[in-house]
């Protein structure tokens, strides 16, 4: 279900676990890739879902005033001296790239009036979808002034199909980030949040792919210690796949080790601390 409509404003002002960004930025509200997909979702317990009136995964609502919006709010804070100042990060809420985005292109015009509005602090486009790569040519002509931060959870297949089975495939995802990277894009693996994986082996993936990483946890990254992680049942769900273990403080460690170990300190992030060093 997708519906479109007009919003009164595009640009949110940000803080907490995004300390160091102005702003987030949604055009989308609402998830499209299914009821089952990505259980540990922490939107799944706010309020916007819980007045939906559907299932999480299964509505979508545009802002498909999104671009226009954005160029008047670009005017507003240049005239304000606060352009070059604006650090924003695309979506907090969403996914900027789900399927609604093939059609609607939101997410590209968007893109568009950022390549035409001059210099600004970053835009840090966070998705899990290749589609992506449908836009490379403004990404990249955007030079210095983006980054791009691809979810990948896990490098084993199988867990992925348990746990996240809508969602695209590690393979293809590995790939768009290689090909991000290769393109001069300046690219973040977001392990986020660590399900259960290969340690050395992921680590190896990513080290190849990705310019640096951030590793975050259903107890650190769900903004409430754990308790919304809890509350979402990740306990249970992880459990009745014998991986109980994963939702222990000290589960990420082996990965964190190992992408420092490959990569360098400098270039590994963790949880709202990493997202913060884009």
């Amino acid at each position: 279900m997708i519906e479109q409509y007009e919003a009164k404003s595009i640009l949110t002002a940000t803080g907490g676990f995004l300390a160091t960004y102005t702003h987030s930025l949604n055009a989308y509200q609402g998830c499209a890739f299914g009821r089952n997909s990505c259980p540990y979702c922490y939107v799944r317990a706010m309020p916007i879902q819980r007045f939906s009136g559907a299932p999480w995964g299964e509505w979508v609502k545009a802002k498909i005033n999104a671009p226009a919006l954005l160029r008047r709010e670009i005017e507003h804070a240049k005239k304000k001296g606060l352009f070059g100042r604006l650090r924003i990060f695309m979506s907090t809420a969403t996914d900027p790239y789900q399927g609604a985005e093939a059609g609607l292109k939101l997410t590209r015009e968007i893109l568009q009036v950022f390549h035409e509005s001059g210099d600004f602090g970053l835009l840090v486009v966070q998705t899990r979808s290749p589609l992506i790569e449908r836009d490379m040519d403004l990404i990249s002509a955007l030079g210095g002034r983006v980054a791009v931060s691809l979810t990948i959870e896990t490098n084993r297949e199988e867990v992925r199909r348990q746990i996240t089975p809508t969602s695209p495939s590690i393979e293809r995802r590995l790939e768009t980030l290689a090909k991000l990277t290769r393109a001069g894009i300046r690219t973040q693996a977001a392990i986020s949040p660590v399900l259960p994986c290969d340690a050395e082996e992921f680590a190896v993936l990513i080290s190849a792919r990705a310019n640096r990483a951030v590793v975050d946890t259903l107890i650190d990254g769900d903004g409430a210690c754990g308790r919304r992680s809890a509350e979402l049942g990740m306990q249970r769900i992880l459990a009745s796949y014998g991986y109980q273990d994963w939702m222990t403080p000290e589960a990420h460690l082996p990965l964190l080790d190992a992408l420092r170990n490959r990569m360098g300190i400098a270039r590994v992030g963790f949880s709202q601390d990493g997202f913060n060093l884009l």
